[in-house]
C-alpha cells in the first residue's frame, strides 16, 4: 500500500488530488494545517508528501526543511506561488519537485508516479509493509507509527529476514548471518531472540503477522 500525505488548506485542491491519486491506486492522508501534518507524518510514515507553502500553524517551507532533515521521503510542493524565488526556496529546503497551481491532474499523477519510482530505486536501505517500517540507514523501526527500541542484535535479526520476504531460513543460516563466529552463543540464541523480537513488533506474539515459524525448518518474514 503506497501512502501519500497531502498538506493543503484548500478543500477544492483536496478533492482534486484525492480523486486523481486514488484512481492510481494510492492511499491519500489529508492534513489542513502544519500541526496536523506533523502528527500524520510521524504516525503514517508516508511514501510521498504533497505540500502547500501557505499553511496555518507551520508554513510549508518549514515543514519541508524539518522532514528533509529527518527523512528521505519525496516531497512535491504544490503552490500558487510560482515565481523563481519561491521555487528556489522550496528546492533549497529539500523539495524534490515543484508544481504550480492551477495544475493539470494528469501532470500531477505523472509527477507523483515518477517521484515514487525514483524513490523506490534508491531505497535499498528501507523495508515497508503494512504497519511496519524499517530504516536500516538509521537502524530504526516503527510499528503502526510508533517507534520500537531494538537492541543491535534484534535489529540485525529483523533486517536480515525482512530483506528476503517470503524466504525460509533455518536456524543455522540465521545464526551464521547474525551471530557469525560468536563462540559464546549457540542455535538456541536464535529462538530466544525471535521470541523477544516478536514481543516488540507483533500485536499478538503468539500469532505473529511478520515473523512466521515454519515448523521443522526455520523462520521467514512475511510482507503483507
Amino acid at each position: 500500500m503506497t501512502r501519500i500525505l497531502l498538506v493543503d488548506d484548500e478543500i477544492s485542491i483536496k478533492r482534486v488530488v484525492e480523486q486523481t491519486l486514488e484512481r492510481e491506486g494510492l492511499v491519500v492522508d489529508y492534513a489542513a494545517d502544519g500541526i496536523m501534518a506533523e502528527e500524520l507524518f510521524a504516525r503514517r510514515r508516508p511514501d510521498l508528501v504533497i505540500l502547500d507553502i501557505m499553511l496555518p500553524g507551520i508554513d510549508g517551507f518549514e515543514l519541508c526543511r524539518r522532514w528533509r532533515e529527518a527523512s528521505d521521503v519525496p516531497i512535491l510542493i504544490l503552490s500558487a506561488k510560482g515565481d523563481i524565488v519561491d521555487k528556489s526556496v522550496g528546492f533549497n529546503c529539500g523539495a524534490d519537485d515543484y508544481l504550480t497551481k492551477p495544475f493539470s491532474p494528469v501532470e500531477l499523477a505523472l509527477r507523483v508516479k515518477a517521484l515514487l519510482r525514483r524513490s523506490r530505486q534508491v531505497r535499498v536501505d528501507r523495508v515497508e509493509t503494512a504497519g511496519l517500517h524499517i530504516d536500516a540507514s538509521q537502524r530504526r523501526v516503527w510499528v503502526e507509527g510508533r517507534e520500537v527500541e531494538l537492541t543491535p542484535k534484534e535489529f540485525n535479526l529483523l533486517w536480515f529476514l525482512a530483506r528476503h520476504p517470503g524466504r525460509v531460513f533455518t536456524r543455522e543460516q540465521i545464526f551464521a548471518h547474525v551471530w557469525g563466529n560468536d563462540a559464546l552463543s549457540d542455535l538456541s540464541t536464535v529462538t530466544v531472540f525471535m521470541r523477544r523480537l516478536r514481543e516488540k513488533i507483533e500485536a499478538d506474539p503468539r500469532k505473529p503477522r511478520y515473523l512466521k515459524t515454519i515448523w521443522g525448518v526455520g523462520y521467514k518474514f512475511v510482507a503483507d
